[in-house]
């Protein structure tokens, strides 16, 4: 019987090609049919991921959590049922793809993160909104008490009054960006305002302005972070300390960005993009072994002092020394060359 590691070790070890054929033309005894019935008749559950993280997580003290979505990119595909047209940040439009709703623990140093859980964006299918998605992993995370961190960092499309009070509720502290027309009261002779039309505080905004969103039975501080860019982030956070600065809150927002390195190796070096089964069932099970894939990929190249795209370009490295020592495919030259 084909086996899920059988799998996880075929897409850590293909250079290219993440098809069942080609799978089946590599390994003996396993059949093309094999492997497409793992695909669509086991069910492998996020939950795998969380067990194979938990003990690594045992490890670590302190971090944050992070949240994002990534679309997995489909968009010569039309008969692969989880695709839909959707938003990609990436793109700065819509696109045709599969959409998953990442939640990765770092420690906040560079390079240093692993993820948590996932869960895949098909409304089609379970009627559930990506913040839908994230109020359900986060309340595990809670529950379980298996990840060191209590602070969350997301952007402005989590930043919804239902997600700040779950998020406040469970004594967790978040920083979170918020767009320019955000409704926030100052005090209450000013009223409501937009975001940006809030004047800079009397002291400037090295230590914030406490202000109200609407929605929101508790106060939040306010900074406005400006990049040498002249780009502006308005990042607000339930923390209490009365001595937090904007330099904290601009680390903060770089620790964040640790989520995009993610969605970028998860698709460059896991083949998650690349599975061309058509069934839902087939799709999410080729997801679920691609994040156990990374976690496999990274633990060996912390071992080996290594990044994870070393270890992946190294596979290949033997291969190339030996036919560019004795090529199987010699060049053909003119006589006069």
């Amino acid at each position: 019987m084909f086996q899920q590691h059988q799998y996880i070790e075929y897409l850590l070890s293909t250079p290219f090609n993440y098809t069942c054929t080609n799978l089946a033309d590599h390994v003996a005894d396993v059949s093309h049919d094999q492997v497409n019935r793992f695909l669509r008749q086991r069910v492998l559950p996020p939950r795998q991921l969380r067990e194979v993280v938990a003990p690594l997580l045992a490890e670590a003290s302190g971090g944050f959590l992070l949240v994002d979505d990534s679309v997995q990119d489909k968009a010569y595909s039309r008969f692969i049922e989880l695709v839909k047209h959707q938003y990609s940040g990436n793109v700065g439009g819509l696109v045709r793809g599969i959409g998953l709703v990442n939640l990765v623990y770092t420690s906040g140093r560079a390079g240093d993160f692993l993820p948590v859980d996932y869960r895949i964006y098909a409304p089609q299918d379970d009627g559930k909104t990506k913040n839908d998605h994230f109020r359900e992993m986060f309340q595990a995370v809670v529950a379980t008490e298996q990840v060191p961190a209590r602070t969350l960092l997301f952007d402005t499309w989590y930043a919804s009054a239902d997600n700040l009070k779950v998020i406040h509720r469970a004594d967790w502290t978040f920083f979170t960006t918020l767009k320019s027309n955000r409704l926030v009261s100052v005090t209450k002779e000013t009223g409501w305002q937009h975001l940006d039309a809030v004047p800079e505080p009397a002291g400037g905004w090295a230590s914030g302005q406490w202000v109200r969103l609407q929605q929101v039975p508790f106060a939040v501080k306010l900074f406005k972070l400006v990049a040498a860019t002249g780009d502006i982030d308005r990042v607000i956070t339930n923390q209490p300390d009365p001595d937090l600065t904007a330099e904290v809150v601009a680390q903060t927002q770089t620790t964040r960005w640790q989520i995009e390195e993610f969605h970028r190796s998860f698709k460059q070096l896991t083949g998650a993009e690349r599975c061309q089964c058509r069934r839902a069932r087939a799709q999410r099970n080729h997801f679920a072994c691609c994040y156990l894939a990374w976690v496999a990929l990274r633990q060996k190249a912390r071992q080996l002092g290594q990044t994870m795209y070393q270890l992946r370009h190294h596979l290949f490295a033997d291969y190339l020394t030996r036919e560019l020592q004795n090529p199987r495919i010699p060049a053909l030259l003119p006589a006069s060359a």
